[in-house]
């Protein structure tokens, strides 16, 4: 008996072995030359713009990939070329304040759509999806002639303003959080919510008591792509700013147009502030890396 048993478990070892290969997409050998062509794309770039920071504006206009001279100049002018600090300041705070702002009523939003059965909740949750469809150069017009209206109605000034313009991100990053928060929602157990309201737990007590804490994931998601909305747009900032309310992608489209000495394009400077204006979102991206993979992946598997 003992030797039969050797003999099916070996036998039974190299189908596993087979079965594993079979099912696996691609060869080990073929997946490591298709990563590291991909980090070679990412990064060779990359290495680009920063080699070309710390070049000269005319050794980048040679085309150098390697500087002649290494040099942290463009670093310190582009502080008082174009006003890059103030830009990203503004960015900051309009970007920053649209992602907690989309968050908490993204998260609110979707409890009411998951959790309760009304008239028109699933044309509500049909309408998030469609919503996503639309371009933004589609609604730029009308949303700049809707904002003008009401400024020359109420007698106040929204276009050109942080706040109008906030008000206008908002408007395109609460769809999207709100669906990434209704796909989180429906991952989680009923059971946790249904203890609670037996301990007597109202409504609002179960939603930040319960559901915020147990949604960290899905609300930096949310969170950080209404965050990257803001920060990266430069169509509707470049219509609904004016040059103090600047934000920085405005000051990079800003840089390209800018010469020094009249002749040389300030190359150097731009590849600068471009690495210094992507710091923040780099930043943010290893600060909630532990957040992202649950939160974008919540929903994939029931």
């Amino acid at each position: 008996m003992s030797t039969q048993t050797r003999t099916r478990s070996a036998t039974r070892t190299p189908r596993k072995g087979r079965s594993a290969e079979v099912t696996r997409l691609m060869p080990t050998w073929l997946i490591a030359v298709l990563t590291t062509l991909l980090c070679v794309l990412v990064l060779v770039p990359v290495a680009y713009i920063f080699l070309a920071s710390l070049n000269s504006d005319v050794g980048v206009a040679r085309g150098e990939f390697w500087p002649s001279q290494f040099s942290l100049e463009s670093y310190t002018k582009i502080w008082r070329s174009v006003g890059l600090g103030k830009g990203i300041i503004n960015s900051l705070v309009v970007s920053g304040a649209v992602a907690v702002v989309s968050a908490l009523i993204a998260i609110g939003t979707a409890y009411v759509l998951v959790r309760f059965s009304f008239p028109g909740r699933l044309t509500m949750l049909r309408g998030l999806l469609g919503l996503q469809s639309i371009p933004g150069t589609l609604m730029l017009l009308p949303v700049f002639v809707l904002f003008a209206s009401i400024g020359a109605w109420v007698g106040i000034t929204i276009i050109g303003t942080l706040w109008g313009l906030f008000i206008a991100y908002l408007t395109f990053a609460l769809p999207f959080s709100t669906w990434v928060m209704v796909t989180y929602l429906r991952g989680l157990p009923r059971e946790l919510e249904e203890a609670a309201r037996i301990d007597g737990a109202s409504n609002m007590g179960i939603l930040f008591r319960i559901i915020v804490p147990l949604s960290w994931p899905g609300i930096v998601v949310s969170g950080i792509f209404a965050f990257l909305l803001g920060w990266n747009d430069v169509l509707f900032a470049s219509i609904f700013t004016k040059p103090n309310t600047a934000t920085a992608a405005i000051v990079l489209q800003v840089f390209s147009a800018s010469q020094e000495g009249g002749a040389i394009p300030v190359y150097s400077q731009m590849m600068a502030a471009a690495l210094v204006c992507a710091a923040p979102v780099v930043i943010l991206y290893f600060i909630f890396q532990r957040y992202l993979v649950g939160g974008l992946t919540a929903g994939g598997v029931k």
